[in-house]
């Protein structure tokens, strides 16, 4: 036997136990801020490249953040009522439905990060000129975007969570 090993049909001491087979483990919040970080680079790095080639860098817009805001709104509601079925009234949801109400909130979640660090990135890109009124409705809209991508994710989170199957308290271990 190499030292530091295991016997044959014992867990690893020092390590976790694997998540049960055709289980998911929940979204690290570490991930989701290092994808953040990254769009921020992503969101800083684009606007200096499109400024740097004489363009214009783009701006958000409202329908941008009605269309954002829509979707947490809908991530929301979705959260809200897989919570009510599955954790408050112990329904039994059809496995694909299941699947797929978590992977929107896994994908959702991932995305809004990274949109949340863009927007935050191109808000800080606009924050130097802020004294004029062109970049001052930049910054805002862009920071405006930021805050509810992180709603985004947030909702995703939320619904991710309500996918949980809950502990039956008649089974024993």
């Amino acid at each position: 036997m190499v030292s530091g090993g295991t016997e044959p049909g014992q867990a690893p001491r020092d390590k976790q136990q694997p998540p049960r087979p055709g289980s998911v483990r929940p979204t690290s919040r570490r991930l989701l801020v290092a994808i953040a970080v990254l769009g921020v680079a992503i969101g800083v790095t684009m606007v200096k490249a499109i400024e740097a080639g004489g363009g214009v860098a783009p701006a958000v817009s409202w329908l941008t953040l009605v269309a954002w805001a829509f979707l947490a709104a809908l991530l929301f509601a979705a959260a809200r009522n897989t919570h009510q079925r599955i954790q408050v009234r112990r329904e039994r949801v059809e496995p694909s439905r299941a699947v797929f109400l978590l992977m929107i909130g896994k994908a959702s979640a991932f995305v809004g990060a990274l949109c949340a660090g863009v927007y935050a990135g191109f808000a800080l890109s606009f924050l130097q000129a802020m004294g004029s009124s062109g970049p001052r409705n930049r910054v805002i809209m862009a920071a405006a975007a930021a805050v509810i991508s992180v709603l985004v994710v947030t909702a995703g989170l939320l619904l991710e969570r309500a996918c949980r199957i809950p502990e039956d308290p008649d089974e024993t271990p």
